[in-house]
């Protein structure tokens, strides 16, 4: 029965994480698209009030017409569009899926017992626990130190960007060494994703606050607030596509489960960056085919480092192995999780929907077996003492 609860609070957590994205993903799109769209106003006394830029659109039956002040419109009203809570909810519900699906169990979803760091290899669940809230804590404080030393008055935001670039590629790297393959994607998405969401706490909304009450007092706002909430909005928005993208990952092994997953993923992150930048041109007028271009043979080459080797198994055998004896290491170590009916108490139903309950089932499976018991991600943390002779035997098996 508890597992039956873990499964549903997964599921309406999933739910709301969801939800939750898709209205600050999309209400953030849409303000990248209606900054950039603007154009100067035509009415003189839309200038004359402060307008900076306007925008007419079409939509659902209607007409809209959308205005961007320069400085502080005559009368600023009380009710306010804000955009924050989406942003809070997403990160909330995110970080407590984080805790029932790994952190109750780390010593499974964590640990990386494949590790080149033996420190790393031999950790305990809590202090897999441990280094991965530190891991999340460490990387919003790395950013933002980046942004205030780097770019303090928005001057530099160009080397900021290679900073922060930079930046992905070592948390990349470091999250494969440190953690399982699954778990390192995402954490990385994580780290942006923990980015985005303080940027929006600790700058964005308390800079607007702190203009909005000066204009209400009469004073000239501080444009530094302005400047600075623009920054990291900017970088919110090239996050976006990358984190979504790590987040459903999961559901890949023959991504993190690789040996080389750091480059994979790193070039997935700047092939997301890339794609986006397409889109904020475009919403300017501009016409960029060559930044999705690139950002389509990045994900070519991460697709090519990704594609399983055709090296033959390095199996003693001469022949294919047995199907029975495949059957019985599978059945052995794999089925009590993958099984309609687990005997592992961790599980009420197959993890992803995959059982391995008959041959049928198997030989259906097969190149996913073969993919996440070579790459030694399966069985999790080895739970069932996989020997290498038996990931030869499937090895040779799946060739």
């Amino acid at each position: 029965m508890q597992s039956y609860f873990i499964e549903f609070a997964n599921f309406m957590l999933r739910w709301l994480h969801v939800i939750a994205a898709i209205a600050w993903i999309g209400e953030s799109i849409y303000f990248v698209m209606l900054d950039n769209g603007l154009k100067s106003p035509k009415d003189e006394n839309c200038r004359k009030k402060g307008v900076f830029g306007e925008m007419w659109a079409v939509h659902g039956g209607g007409f809209y017409h959308n205005q961007k002040y320069a400085t502080s419109p005559e009368k600023l009203p009380e009710d306010l569009h804000w955009s924050f809570w989406k942003a809070y909810t997403t990160w909330l519900s995110g970080f407590a899926l984080f805790i029932i699906l790994y952190m109750v169990n780390p010593g499974f979803y964590l640990v990386n017992p494949n590790s080149n760091w033996e420190w790393a290899a031999n950790m305990t669940g809590w202090q897999a626990n441990v280094l991965a809230l530190v891991f999340l804590l460490l990387g919003w404080v790395v950013y933002n130190e980046m942004c205030k030393r780097i770019s303090p008055n928005m001057e530099r935001d160009g080397l900021l960007s290679i900073g922060v670039a930079i930046m992905m590629v070592v948390v990349a790297y470091l999250s494969t060494q440190m953690f399982s393959g699954r778990a390192a994607f995402l954490l990385t998405g994580a780290v942006m994703a923990t980015a985005m969401s303080a940027n929006v706490f600790f700058w964005i909304i308390p800079g607007q606050r702190r203009m909005v009450k000066a204009m209400k007092a009469g004073e000239t706002p501080n444009p530094l607030d302005g400047k600075r909430g623009k920054q990291r909005s900017v970088h919110n928005t090239y996050f976006t596509l990358p984190v979504v993208l790590l987040m459903i990952s999961n559901h890949y092994s023959f991504a993190y489960s690789h040996a080389h997953a750091w480059v994979i993923m790193a070039l997935l992150i700047f092939a997301g960056a890339l794609i986006r930048q397409y889109f904020v041109l475009m919403h300017a007028g501009k016409i960029q085919p060559s930044y999705p271009a690139a950002g389509v043979l990045l994900i070519m080459v991460a697709f090519w480092i990704g594609m399983p080797s055709s090296q033959q198994a390095n199996s003693s055998a001469e022949t294919a192995p047995d199907i029975a004896e495949v059957q019985t290491v599978i059945e052995q170590r794999c089925v009590a999780c993958h099984a309609q009916a687990p005997s592992h108490p961790g599980f009420s139903a197959p993890p992803a929907g995959i059982a391995y309950d008959s041959l049928d089932q198997m030989l259906r499976n097969k190149d996913g077996i073969q993919q996440v018991v070579a790459s030694g991600y399966m069985p999790l943390g080895n739970m069932t003492n996989m020997t290498d002779e038996e990931r030869a035997l499937i090895q040779a098996w799946a060739e």
